[in-house]
């Protein structure tokens, strides 16, 4: 597949992350053209000193890897990250509120798209779609939608499984075109990326970046 590099946002998000990791990783970036990459709070500065002038997008992590934090920590990480360099957020939606049946998940993203946007900055949100049921991700769509958000996100890669083909179908299938779909967790393959964005995805978030893009250029040749 032609140009898969630029769906792919290149990722390090393991407890032991070093500041080597984020050298390698912006490295990589710039070294076979990933549209981003997604680091932990942590290391955005040093992130953003590393790519320098590139054209590549800064991408972290708010809420993670629960989401059952309060929206006022989110909100703050999220405002924090956008200062240190950040150009999109990845928050971890509140599955805890969705469950109980509560209205708050919309209203606190719909905070987090207006804190985005307000910095024109992209929001994805995260809704760990290991967890739901066909018709609770059908719902979380719904909400993400109405909030305003920008791409809805399968997984952290902390949960017991990652992006599924029929995840994203049925995503694509209720979100409105203006909404993006971001697959993530345990993509390690060039034929699970390949069949992925067939399925409807517009970014993968994996650590695999590299051996996809290599692969993918050994077919393309």
């Amino acid at each position: 597949m032609k140009n898969i590099e630029r769906y792919i946002e290149q990722t390090v998000l393991k407890v032991q992350t070093t500041d080597l990791d984020i050298e390698n990783l912006v490295k990589d970036a710039k070294n076979y053209g990933f549209i981003g990459i997604c680091v932990p709070p942590f290391w955005v500065k040093k992130a953003k000193r590393e790519i320098g002038d590139s054209d590549i997008q800064l991408v972290s992590v708010a809420g993670f890897p629960l989401g059952y934090n309060l929206t006022e920590t989110k909100l703050f990480e999220a405002e924090q990250l956008m200062k240190n360099g950040a150009d999109e957020i990845d928050v971890v939606w509140s599955i805890t509120a969705f469950r109980a049946g509560m209205n708050w998940p919309k209203i606190e993203l719909a905070r987090m798209s207006q804190l985005c946007h307000d910095q024109e900055k992209i929001l994805k949100v995260i809704i760990e779609t290991a967890y739901l049921d066909r018709e609770e991700i059908i719902k979380a769509c719904e909400i993400c939608a109405d909030a305003g958000v920008d791409y809805v996100k399968t997984s952290t890669g902390f949960a017991p499984e990652g992006a599924k083909v029929e995840h994203i179908s049925l995503m694509r299938e209720h979100l409105p075109s203006n909404v993006g779909i971001k697959a993530s967790g345990g993509i390690k393959s060039l034929e699970q990326a390949v069949s992925l964005i067939k399925a409807g995805a517009d970014r993968l978030g994996t650590s695999s970046g590299v051996q996809i893009v290599k692969d993918s250029r050994k077919t393309d040749s």
